[in-house]
């Protein structure tokens, strides 16, 4: 106990509030006129209390958490924790002081934001190996809780790895998107905790916390932090995230699909685009230039056989831009193989 009080003591001044403010007049127009009931006399007059406004006329909208992983001032978070690019964001530390943020790269794939405030020989918080951690192992999680609690920590074991979770991406009807590889943990994570770091017992963030599972106890997970770190030495080399990029739009086959389809193999992805509105093949993509067509059934990837718990995106994670994928295809009843380079998603 008295090691997870020094570590505790150790990673707090690392870990930061984050604040989305907005201008009033902004948040004024996009309120829904829907939301009101049609009145004989007109609109109703909507006010915000003068107290949420401060003297420039900004109001929050939001809040997260963070953490500094450099002294310099770089702070990992949730890219949902700052999905807003109208919106401005406040750093609250430890000790109280606020700077303005500096949105320097959002990865929507992993759901990471990496920020920047004007500051030096900041504490930071070491980065550990998401690879290395087993079911089991005892875990902290900090973070601004509800929005209310600053510095809440919650301990916990690790409850489960390679999780895939669905999550709502917006206000627009089934607009969900996947998030895979993840970390769950019954630490206890509360919204405001999004965006805060996972620490083990050796003080080293393992994860980033993100999502919890609505009605449910003891269950939440998070981003590993590997993923993060490709993201941060991408922004160290090129000033922003770099993702590999295939091109395709696919349908991971199972036992199911494959009945459903009268597929010939029941494993792999088929290439196949939706109806009216996607094709299957993105033009001047690797897997164009590649030859890959709509109907072809990916079987593997670098010598990885292609399963729901094994996907190609699973795979893409591991690599880089320029890096070359070896692919086996069937088609109708030939096996093709080829290989693409991997270019920049755009």
């Amino acid at each position: 106990m008295e090691k997870i009080t020094k570590i505790i003591k150790k990673s707090l001044p690392a870990v930061v509030s984050i604040i989305a403010i907005k201008s009033l007049r902004e948040v004024e127009k996009e309120l829904p006129a829907d939301i009101f009931p049609v009145l004989p006399f007109g609109m109703p007059d909507l006010k915000i209390p003068e107290e949420k406004i401060d003297a420039k006329g900004m109001i929050e909208i939001g809040n997260g958490s963070g953490f500094i992983v450099d002294p310099t001032g770089i702070i990992l978070t949730n890219k949902h924790v700052i999905s807003d690019p109208e919106a401005e964001y406040e750093i609250i530390t430890s000790n109280d002081k606020k700077y303005r943020a500096m949105v320097l790269a959002r990865d929507p794939i992993d759901d990471i934001a990496i920020l920047k405030i004007p500051a030096r020989n900041m504490p930071f918080l070491k980065l550990g190996d998401s690879e290395k951690i087993d079911l089991g192992n005892t875990i902290l999680a900090i973070g601004n809780a509800l929005g209310l609690f600053q510095n809440t920590v919650s301990k916990g074991i690790i409850s489960g790895l390679s999780r895939v979770i669905s999550s709502d991406n917006g206000n627009k009807k089934n607009n969900y998107q996947q998030f895979r590889g993840l970390i769950q943990t019954d630490a206890a994570i509360n919204p405001g905790n999004s965006g805060g770091p996972l620490i083990d017992l050796q003080g080293k963030v393992v994860g980033i916390n993100a999502a919890i599972i609505s009605g449910a106890q003891n269950i939440g997970f998070a981003v590993p932090i590997n993923n993060a770190k490709k993201d941060l030495d991408d922004v160290k080399k090129y000033g922003k995230v770099r993702r590999p990029f295939l091109g395709i739009r696919h349908i991971n086959i199972d036992k199911n699909l494959s009945e459903k389809m009268n597929l010939p193999v029941d494993y792999g992805a088929i290439v196949i685009g939706r109806k009216g509105s996607c094709e299957a093949i993105i033009k001047k993509s690797p897997a164009h230039k590649a030859g890959i067509k709509e109907k072809d059934i990916i079987l593997e990837c670098n010598g990885q056989k292609i399963t729901p718990k094994k996907t190609i995106q699973d795979i893409l994670e591991k690599m880089n831009v320029g890096d070359k994928m070896k692919i086996k295809i069937l088609r109708k009843k030939i096996i093709i193989e080829t290989t693409v380079k991997l270019s920049e998603i755009i």
